[in-house]
């Protein structure tokens, strides 16, 4: 059992809002479940921000700046004038925001690390039987107004197909900003294809993702990394999502990914049609090579058993080169 005061001193080296309890988004699960693998004891010699840095920046400390969102992000305005030197290191989630800070900061490739996001692999269920699920599980933000339209007109084609809409600014204890998609959700609750939950534990959602077949995704958001679709993937659904963003390094091409419109109505006319052709492939089963295939790359390559290693290594090899720990910690 490690003692109160160096648990609590190793907790003053940390981002305040990495122990938030009030958002339950993606960066909080990440934040969370990071601590869960390494230990806090992990980061005794680091200072670690997460998203935002909201107090001064300890010199003895090795420090980290784990950023999960894009450039214009108002937090990461701290990086402008080569404020990035203020950094041992900055942490990215995906090679595609890299390279989009790199363009806009100038942050040199020594100064940055690649630590892409984990999940644990889902279970292989047995999907639903009397209808062709498709789900969405995000922020209503990022798709779900075109989605739902596209959906209904698939509906007049399409009798056997259901969507389970699971979305609101809730996760994020942000529920006010739900006022905003209130005429989406209100079709949502009374279209009697769909079946609308909220905001609901993670738990719920992956047990929900484990029955469903299609994931349909005509994100218009640009994310650096796509937790969701990681999810879906390793659940065994036929994912048809846009290249937009990092949507492309989350997939890894192996998806049914489709070129992103900037106009509403020809993203809604693609998206439509890639939905349509997923939809007959599941009814006549044509969709099982693809989506074992697309669900064992999933496992390999999002394992959080992978990634706690990479984050081991990368912690071990920052002590060493910034020569700020006395005894070399080797993990185990």
């Amino acid at each position: 059992m490690l003692k109160k005061d160096f648990i609590m001193g190793c907790l003053m080296s940390i981002d305040p809002s990495f122990f938030s309890t009030k958002a339950k988004g993606g960066t909080e699960l990440m934040k969370f479940r990071l601590i869960q693998e390494l230990g806090i004891e992990a980061f005794d010699l680091f200072q670690l921000f997460v998203s935002q840095v909201n107090r001064p920046i300890d010199p003895s400390k090795i420090s980290l700046y784990w950023i999960h969102e894009m450039p214009d992000y108002f937090p990461c305005k701290i990086l402008e004038n080569r404020g990035w030197n203020k950094f041992d290191y900055l942490i990215f989630t995906s090679d595609w925001q890299l390279h989009n800070f790199q363009m806009k900061f100038g942050i040199p490739f020594y100064k940055s690390k690649v630590l892409k996001n984990a999940i644990d692999p889902l279970p292989n269920l047995k999907k639903a039987e009397d209808k062709i699920r498709l789900i969405y599980h995000s922020t209503p933000h990022r798709g779900l107004d075109l989605l739902v339209p596209v959906f209904t007109r698939l509906c007049e084609k399409h009798s056997d197909i259901e969507l389970h809409v699971y979305s609101s600014f809730q996760i994020y204890n942000q529920s006010r900003f739900d006022a905003n998609f209130k005429s989406i959700f209100d079709i949502c609750k009374s279209h009697p294809n769909i079946r609308y939950f909220g905001s609901v534990s993670n738990q719920e959602v992956k047990m929900a993702l484990c029955k469903a077949h299609i994931f349909a995704y005509p994100s218009i958001w640009h994310e650096v990394s796509c937790i969701a679709l990681m999810e879906a993937m390793s659940a065994g659904l036929v994912c048809v999502h846009p290249n937009l963003a990092g949507l492309i390094d989350t997939s890894g091409g192996i998806t049914r990914m489709y070129h992103w419109q900037e106009n509403h109505n020809d993203h809604k006319q693609v998206f439509h049609d890639m939905l349509d052709k997923a939809i007959c492939d599941v009814r006549d089963n044509l969709h099982q090579s693809e989506v074992s295939f697309v669900k064992e790359y999933a496992d390999r390559r999002f394992t959080w058993s992978l990634r706690t290693n990479e984050w081991k290594e990368f912690l071990n090899q920052a002590k060493i080169k910034n020569n700020k720990s006395k005894v070399f910690y080797q993990f185990i």
